[in-house]
């Protein structure tokens, strides 16, 4: 979860009213923020909410605090003029990074704490939202140093030198990637390539080496600047459009003037920035039911403008318009979302259903129950890790061709793209994570997996697992199979080991694992090429377990 700094005074300036911090702790509630420390005037406030990047500055902050204390409600409005830049994009780029969104901010007025938010949000939506640069890479460059046409163009590495950002000398591509801190740390990024994208003017300036580095001539802004060029680039247009809206929306809340950028590209010019209002249908009665409460139009229609949407309620129909920078409005529960936030959580009345049932576990819930106590016992730690994940974590790491599995249809992250169809994979990253720990680490986990299956109504079924691992410098295949010993003594059943390989183990050290001729388990020696493919560098022992499977067994 994004944590971000802000000036308490800066904040009341952009509100334009003075508010107490017992205030912005209420306030922040709209927002899905917290106080995480304060510190005379700087307040840390963590941000819930990964999917609103354009929460993740003071600017972002105040713009829905906003609606609460002044008269301002629904979609921001801004005003776009044209700028005349033209920024020319290179079919070389093809392969290499060959998107890019360009926008003109002018009239900035940039004090130590609005280049401090610029800065802070420039980083957080590359970082989170961009996926660590892949997807975004996003530069801001002083405008009276650059002449259009600027082109975006790809360069052999030793072709072009030129100063980075914060160096002294001027050094050609390659050897930015091996002596700049940024080079080292995002180099990965252009491994492989022959040519590397450039951002370049009319002057034969450069001004940047994306997704790594700016130039330290065009890509400094500082106090003096008044006017910035902005370019975002990447893979993916339903990446760049929001992060350019989010920064160019942030300066225009600070009194700068947008300016677009006609973006041409080898089969055709685009104009950015758009900041095209979204829009979605939503159904009174879906509303109310997915709500829980039974509030009139207008009181809907009030909410839905505090939480920034403009709405027009036409019968049972409520046509709502979302700003450019809220690309995660995906379904019509996103708007109920906002609806239920601004009428606020602790204001709804919990009832007691009216159902002729009583409710209680079921027997797996029971049972997955005792497993984790079980567990617990031989020392090891529980750990909880998500649904959902991706097929570089799940297939690829794990040393793995292909795996049938399930996928997100439109997802927000290529991070959480698809669901788990197995724990050992979270083990090894949780590994992965704590290497600088005490080891031996043992852990485990139970929870459901996700598998295909078309003979069920819904193509998937939900098993649950249980997931153990050791790691540490001996941790072998011995040490699982006296866990695994232990569990199946206590439950009183009687099982064999089947040598058999997985791509995941070492052959040899691997296992299936049988009970009444149905195998329900894997066990083994992870795989040094997988240790390798997350960095962990002791060995690790795991088994895993259908507890589903399992039961069923027991209960014949």
């Amino acid at each position: 979860m994004p944590t971000i700094e802000i000036s308490m005074k800066d904040l009341q300036m952009l509100i334009g009213k003075k508010i107490s911090m017992k205030d912005l702790e209420k306030y922040l509630e709209y927002v899905k923020g917290e106080i995480e420390n304060v510190e005379g005037d700087r307040v840390k406030i963590e941000i819930a909410d990964t999917n609103r990047p354009d929460l993740w500055s003071t600017e972002g902050i105040a713009r829905e605090i906003r609606t609460e204390v002044s008269s301002e409600r629904g979609v921001p409005d801004y005003k776009i003029k044209k700028s005349g830049i033209k920024v020319i994009v290179d079919r070389n780029l093809k392969n290499i990074r060959p998107i890019t969104v360009c926008a003109v901010v002018r009239n900035l007025n940039i004090d130590e704490e609005t280049l401090m938010q610029m800065i802070q949000l420039q980083e957080k939506v590359c970082e989170t939202f961009g996926r660590k640069r892949k997807e975004v890479a996003l530069g801001i460059y002083d405008m009276h140093k650059i002449k259009s046409p600027i082109t975006f163009k790809a360069f052999p590495p030793e072709e072009i030198k030129f100063v980075p950002l914060d160096f002294e000398k001027e050094l050609d591509l390659r050897q930015i990637l091996l002596q700049h801190p940024k080079g080292q740390e995002y180099g990965h990024l252009l491994e492989g390539m022959d040519k590397y994208p450039v951002f370049i003017d009319a002057g034969k300036n450069v001004l940047s080496l994306p997704p790594i580095i700016n130039s330290n001539y065009t890509g400094k802004v500082t106090s003096e600047t008044r006017d910035v060029f902005i370019e975002c680039s990447g893979f993916d247009m339903k990446f760049q459009m929001p992060a350019l809206d989010i920064m160019v929306a942030a300066m225009a809340d600070r009194g700068g003037t947008i300016e677009s950028v006609d973006v041409v590209f080898p089969d055709k010019t685009i104009v950015t920035p758009v900041m095209e209002r979204g829009r979605i249908k939503v159904d009174l009665d879906y509303i109310k039911k997915r709500s829980g409460l039974d509030m009139k139009k207008e009181e809907i229609k009030n909410l839905l403008s505090r939480a920034r949407f403009n709405a027009n309620i036409s019968g049972n129909n409520v046509d709502v318009e979302y700003p450019s920078y809220r690309q995660d409005i995906m379904h019509p529960s996103d708007v109920v979302e906002d609806i239920i936030i601004r009428y606020g959580y602790n204001n709804i009345k919990p009832a007691i259903p009216k159902i002729p049932t009583t409710g209680s576990q079921t027997e797996t819930s029971v049972f997955s129950s005792v497993i984790r106590n079980l567990m617990i016992g031989t020392g090891a730690q529980e750990i909880l890790s998500y649904y959902l994940t991706n097929k570089e974590n799940l297939i690829e790491r794990m040393n793995l061709e292909d795996m049938n599995v399930v996928e997100v249809e439109n997802p927000v992250s290529d991070n959480w793209c698809i669901f788990r169809t197995w724990l050992i994979p979270s083990l090894i990253e949780f590994f992965s994570r704590n290497k600088k720990k005490e080891y031996p680490q043992r852990i485990f986990e139970v929870g459901e997996v996700v598998i295909p299956d078309s003979q069920r109504e819904t193509m998937s079924s939900n098993p649950t697992r249980l997931a153990w691992g050791l790691a540490g410098k001996d941790a072998g295949f011995t040490q699982a199979k006296q866990n695994l010993d232990f569990l199946m003594d206590y439950l009183g059943i009687r099982y064999e080991i089947k040598e058999k390989d997985h791509p995941s183990f070492i052959p040899g050290r691997t296992g299936r694992v049988y009970v009444n001729g149905k195998g329900i388990a894997y066990i083994g020696e992870v795989h040094p090429q997988v240790l390798e493919n997350w960095g962990i560098e002791v060995p690790v022992t795991c088994f895993e377990i259908n507890l589903t499977d399992l039961f069923s067994v027991m209960k014949k």
